[in-house]
């Protein structure tokens, strides 16, 4: 009895890895650990809005409306629970992705307005931020193409034979990935430099 035991114990070992569930679990794996930087990094431009809207305030504090609009879109991120899980569900990503694309539109507008004021872009609290947000910026950007490609490797072996078996039978499903509307902005990070702004996230 035992030794029948051990035969169907590595038989389910050699089918389950010659159908793709090593593979499934590793590229799991690297999903999570890829939408964990881009949260990360998306908390860390997040932090530095509220320090960048109080530093133009202090030179610009009749530019209400995009100052409103900057805090309100950090509100909407903040708002989100931007848990491990929300890669499972395509209706938050969706959600999740949409507001950081409004905190995107919301900076583009408030770094054009700085413009028609030379006090505040050469103060070195604001430069000392430019610095900070465009660094941020750029490793949103990298760790964006990152998710991506994790997503793509791992949803490639979900569908493809025979390893779309292996997933359906324990329950690996595909994942959603930043949507074509933003490839320009996941191909190219926003230019924060304040003496020539680009806007981005129209």
């Amino acid at each position: 009895m035992r030794q029948w035991l051990l035969i169907m114990i590595l038989f389910s070992t050699l089918m389950t890895s010659g159908c793709g569930y090593n593979t499934l679990q590793s590229t799991d794996e690297h999903i999570k650990a890829s939408w964990a930087e881009v949260l990360n990094q998306y908390k860390r431009r997040a932090d530095l809005v509220p320090n960048l809207v109080n530093v133009v305030k202090g030179f610009a504090a009749q530019e209400k409306d995009v100052l409103l609009g900057i805090t309100h879109a950090r509100s909407k991120v903040g708002s989100i629970q931007a848990t491990p899980e929300l890669i499972n569900d395509p209706e938050a990503f969706s959600k999740f992705q949409n507001a950081q694309g409004e905190l995107s539109s919301a900076l583009s507008r408030l770094l054009v307005v700085t413009e028609n004021y030379p006090e505040l872009k050469s103060d070195a609290n604001f430069r000392d931020l430019q610095a900070q947000l465009e660094g941020t910026e750029n490793r949103i950007t990298v760790a964006r193409n990152r998710y991506i490609k994790a997503v793509q490797e791992y949803n490639i072996v979900v569908r493809s034979f025979p390893s779309n078996l292996t997933a359906m039978l324990f329950g690996f499903q595909t994942k959603p990935s930043f949507t074509v509307e933003n490839e320009h902005e996941i191909s190219s990070a926003p230019q924060v430099d304040f003496n020539t702004v680009s806007p981005v996230g129209k």
